[in-house]
């Protein structure tokens, strides 16, 4: 019989690819699109949280800006449809079902999140404004069946709508829903300030969210914080009216998405408390001044530090149909819909 001997390069392929593991480096065999130090396809994530980001083939970003915890501050109030506009919403479901459908996709997008990034602590706050009981026991139901720490608080009113001004930029008497969401930002950021150790994404209650939403947000932080050395704002929302002027930008890559430099937003953002500290007063007069546009505090922050949102967008707004402030373009809306009935 035959001896079989041993294969000598496959001996020192595994050596070599040891070796590789014990220093941290990342090797690709192209003749079968594999990464053997990481036993992954060239189709999957090479990035590990909190170490390294791979882009191929623009090679690694070592982090050294780890995201060490991920807050949602959820703003309800079922009882109103629409906070300046009596046009129905997109589907034309009552808002109840716009408020379920985002909390359900922002619990699907964590846990997804949850599976790469181990060490990074999740919890979701929401701060309600005179939903009915049942509607607050259906949003509990679901929190209780996450898996993931959850608070429900009730916005206290009558303490932040006594600091909003009545007339606002426009010389016009601010409305009592326009109160109510003040009030309620007005809330948000104080909680996050004392309570959030790290990144917080504010959001209101009809957005919707792609599973990969949370999970590209925070391979996107580290990446790009890491790379400038510096904080950022992220909006995980692409609207359709930053695409209404021919306005310079910057492109980036991130993940598995692009993401674009802008100086817009409306009121769901992520915000690292370094930041929040930094602009603490001009977040807090957005919420005692209505100004024009509501959101100018917020551009004014963007003039200074860098804020990206993604093409495509990883969460919609879920507004009418033809509000430019609504429903982010190259995105199948009915699909998101349907994949966050429950």
């Amino acid at each position: 019989m035959r001896e079989i001997k041993p294969n000598k390069k496959n001996i020192f392929s595994k050596f070599f690819i040891k070796i590789c593991r014990f220093f941290g480096f990342e090797i690709i065999d192209q003749s079968n699109f594999a990464a053997p130090v990481s036993n992954k396809s060239l189709n999957e994530s090479l990035s590990i949280p909190g170490k390294r980001s791979i882009t191929l083939p623009l090679g690694e970003v070592k982090i050294t800006r780890k995201v060490k915890s991920f807050d949602v501050i959820l703003r309800t109030c079922m009882t109103v449809n629409m906070l300046t506009q009596s046009k129905k919403r997109i589907f034309e479901k009552e808002k109840e079902e716009y408020t379920k459908r985002t909390l359900v996709s922002i619990i699907k997008s964590i846990n997804h999140a949850k599976i790469k990034f181990k060490e990074t602590k999740f919890k979701i706050y929401v701060i309600d404004h005179n939903s009915q009981n049942d509607q607050i026991n259906m949003l509990k139901n679901i929190l209780n069946n996450s898996q993931i720490d959850f608070e429900i608080k009730t916005l206290d009113f009558n303490r932040y709508s006594k600091e909003i001004k009545k007339i606002n930029e426009e010389n016009k008497e601010v409305t009592s829903n326009q109160k109510s969401n003040m009030s309620n930002i007005h809330q948000s950021i104080i909680l996050s300030k004392e309570k959030c150790e790290d990144l917080t994404y504010f959001v209101e209650d009809d957005y919707l969210h792609k599973l990969s939403a949370v999970s590209e947000i925070l391979f996107t932080y580290e990446k790009f914080s890491s790379l400038i050395n510096n904080e950022l704002i992220i909006c995980p929302t692409d609207y359709p009216y930053l695409y209404t002027g021919a306005n310079d930008t910057k492109v980036f890559m991130g993940e598995n998405s692009h993401w674009r430099k802008i100086d817009q937003t409306l009121c769901s953002f992520v915000m690292s408390k370094k930041i929040i500290n930094n602009y603490y007063e001009e977040l807090i007069s957005m919420c005692k001044f209505e100004h024009y546009p509501f959101e100018k505090p917020l551009h004014n922050i963007y003039k200074k530090e860098l804020c990206i949102s993604p093409i495509p967008s990883l969460s919609v707004h879920f507004t009418n149909i033809n509000s430019i402030y609504g429903l982010s373009p190259n995105v199948d809306w009915k699909k998101l819909w349907e994949e966050n009935e429950s």
